[in-house]
């Protein structure tokens, strides 16, 4: 799409009515030094306010139950690693469990963990409204990763944990975890969630963790109930928000590599935590969360008090851009025998059929996204460099010791200004190319797609050796320069991918004159060999098509890649 994506996803500010450091008075005090620790966290589910109000906008389907509701863990941080093999073989959940010097691992129940989005039906949700009936009774699952903030001043100033769950359906590994005296809200929109449908008036709310999560990790039984008040609100002129509401944009997505600028991010957005604080656009599945402590004090709810600070981070922050070097590299170009990236293709995914950006009759587009990550040991680290009033940047890979210097580099082609909107940012050429292949695996149609802007977008693998659970470049907005710029660098860092949606002509497939029948789409990456990696064997990754129907009504079967079930 080129047509300017509107922030849709307006979650109501959370009213709390007490800052989010009263959560330390909930939790109590600094644990004794002197004792000895126990040899497992202890995870406890905490409230941060008693009384909540939360807001029904005009034209959205319901309420979004964010309940400041948190998990804290002490005595140790709560830390799962998350993996699969392979596409065929089943997610498996982890327990890492450090005590002192000792590390030991207790393998979570199989079946219990089926995706990379969080632990399901964690809590259960009940509302009452002021008669006492019950209105809604639910379970949601909890993102260990989510917003999350400090219960206590000697806590590390900073968690270790990536910021958010992959959504990603062809994630390979993941790493969750509450960082020791830290809380994790338990709200799940971002992981489908859905709003509930109740009308604006008084209500009690019931949160507690299910039993089987309480079994498996020694929590309390202690629910928490708060007091929630939801009432209406409108924007000014009486108009609701954008059609679609947090579903649009879960659809619309990753808005900054699909050929639409970058969502705008509102004060509300800040405050709640409903946008993005990094990844604002690569595809169709949603961006990652911020970290947020939800019970922001209410006079902190300005733009100009939000940030990061000593223990939070408010979902504000956008991942810095990498500096390039400050000049191009001298000397005889070397690639030294030191570890490299190691370039790597997902299937492609969000396959659907489209008439185009211009709707032009008869004409039939195959709309995907695709993912190239970096399955390291080492980044991707290209330089472009420019003359002055030439038009291409002259691009370099570099290559660094185990001490992270740099003691070589070889020339890797060119990156280019794209100056059509939405995009607007320096590409580099020849990073990845796409492919329609027909059924006997001959090409069929090229994607037009050959220069990218770098950027990680997705947390792939962060189980693997050398990950960067907390990469740079993660936003189109800093990853890939503006157009006065004289030199750029773009990072593809360890477990990190890149996600692009080839939803435009000229990028998604032309299959107007296409036959109906099976096909496979090839995502290909570093298809010259220009960048040197540690292997060229995995760089091509194959998914499955069927098409059908007829000219200007065409329609596409995507069957399970393996036990990946999703188009």
């Amino acid at each position: 799409m080129t047509s300017s994506h509107r922030t849709r996803l307006w979650r109501s500010a959370l009213a709390a009515t007490a800052a989010f450091t009263v959560v330390a008075a909930v939790v109590g005090a600094a644990p004794d030094t002197k004792k000895k620790a126990q040899s497992t966290p202890k995870l406890s589910l905490i409230a941060a306010s008693a009384n909540v109000t939360l807001d029904r906008w005009k034209g959205e389907p319901g309420v979004w139950l964010d309940l400041g509701t948190y998990v804290t863990a002490e005595n140790g941080a709560l830390e799962l690693n998350v993996t699969r093999k392979s596409y065929k073989d089943p997610v498996v959940a982890k327990q890492i469990i450090r005590d002192g010097k000792t590390t030991r691992t207790k393998t979570l129940p199989k079946g219990l963990v089926k995706d990379f989005t969080g632990l399901p039906g964690f809590v259960q949700i009940t509302l009452t409204n002021a008669a006492g009936k019950t209105v809604v009774k639910r379970t949601d699952s909890f993102c260990p990763n989510n917003a999350s903030g400090r219960v206590r001043p000697d806590a590390p100033a900073k968690a270790k944990f990536p910021e958010s769950c992959p959504t990603n359906p062809f994630t390979l590994g993941s790493v969750w975890g509450v960082e020791n005296g830290w809380a994790s809200n338990t709200y799940s929109g971002w992981y489908g969630g859905e709003p509930v449908d109740v009308p604006v008036g008084k209500y009690t709310a019931k949160v507690s963790v299910t039993k089987k999560y309480r079994d498996l990790f020694g929590i309390a039984n202690k629910p928490q109930t708060i007091n929630l008040t939801v009432r209406a609100r409108e924007w000014e002129g009486g108009g609701g928000r954008s059609a679609g509401g947090h579903d649009a944009h879960k659809a619309a997505g990753h808005a900054g590599h699909h050929g639409a600028p970058a969502l705008p991010r509102s004060v509300a957005e800040a405050a709640s935590g409903t946008g993005p604080s990094y990844n604002v656009g690569h595809g169709p599945h949603t961006p990652a969360p911020p970290a947020l402590p939800w019970a922001l004090k209410t006079n902190a709810r300005t733009l100009a008090n939000l940030g990061d600070g000593p223990g939070r981070t408010d979902g504000s922050r956008k991942a810095p851009g990498a500096k390039p070097n400050a000049k191009r590299p001298t000397g005889k170009a070397v690639v030294p025998n030191v570890p490299k990236p190691d370039l790597r293709s997902l299937p492609a995914y969000g396959i659907t059929i489209s008439d185009g950006e211009d709707n032009i009759p008869g004409k039939d587009y195959l709309a995907f996204s695709a993912n190239v990550w970096n399955a390291g040991p080492a980044k991707l680290v290209v330089d472009g460099f420019r003359a002055p009033g030439k038009e291409l940047m002259d691009a370099y890979q570099y290559f660094y010791d185990a001490k992270g210097k740099q003691i070589g580099y070889t020339p890797t082609g060119t990156m280019e200004w794209d100056p059509r909107p939405g995009h607007e940012h320096w590409h580099f050429t020849d990073f990845a190319s796409y492919r329609l292949l027909k059924a006997d695996q001959k090409e069929a149609v090229r994607s037009g797609k050959e220069a990218f802007c770098l950027a990680n977008t997705d947390a792939v693998d962060y189980t693997v050796k050398n990950a960067n659970w907390h990469p740079s470049n993660t936003d189109l907005s800093t990853a890939c320069g503006q157009e006065s710029s004289i030199s750029v660098r773009e990072v593809l860092d360890v477990g990190s991918g890149d996600t692009y949606t080839q939803d435009l002509p000229g990028q998604s497939f032309d299959i107007t004159d296409v036959p109906n029948g099976t096909y496979y789409i090839q995502v290909l990456a570093n298809p010259d060999k220009r960048l040197k990696e540690t292997s060229l064997t995995n760089n091509s990754a194959l998914r499955k098509i069927v098409l059908g129907g007829k000219p200007g009504a065409r329609k596409v079967t995507v069957p399970a890649h393996d036990l990946v079930n999703a188009n």
